[in-house]
């Protein structure tokens, strides 16, 4: 069975809760990235800022893009996997979430990459990423 860290993207761009959201969206563009993690002082996730969310909480809102924050559109708790979790594990996460990109945690809770539904679709693993991108498309009831 094929193990997250053989499919995600190590040492991803994150960021802090006090972040100037400005930052993080520059983090977006620099590293093609639509999800940014919001880590603590220790490396551990304590959300996600994606650009749905800058979008909607922010943006949409017509709240002041230049003092907000990462805090201020973050979602959180982050959901995450371990490096020794299983893909099967992680798409069940992606599925019952309704996220399409997951962070990888260490022994410790500290980030060491991402999982995303690409990566997954990269892989060639197709049935994986048919049933993912099925569920979290699937609307909220």
């Amino acid at each position: 069975m094929t193990n997250v860290t053989s499919l995600m993207t190590a040492n991803p761009a994150c960021c802090n809760a006090d972040t100037p959201l400005r930052d993080v969206a520059r983090m977006m563009i620099d590293y093609d990235c639509g999800q940014i993690p919001v880590v603590d002082d220790k490396g551990a996730p304590l959300g996600v800022v994606t650009d749905r969310d800058i979008a909607t909480r922010i943006v949409a809102e017509g709240r002041d893009t230049f003092s907000a924050t990462a805090r201020d559109a973050m979602s959180a708790p982050a959901q995450t996997v371990r490096e020794d979790s299983s893909l099967k594990d992680a798409v069940c996460l992606m599925e019952a979430s309704k996220i399409r990109r997951i962070p990888v945690v260490d022994a410790s809770g500290k980030l060491t990459g991402i999982v995303s539904i690409a990566d997954i679709a990269l892989a060639g693993k197709e049935a994986a990423t048919a049933e993912v991108v099925k569920e979290v498309s699937e609307p909220r009831h």
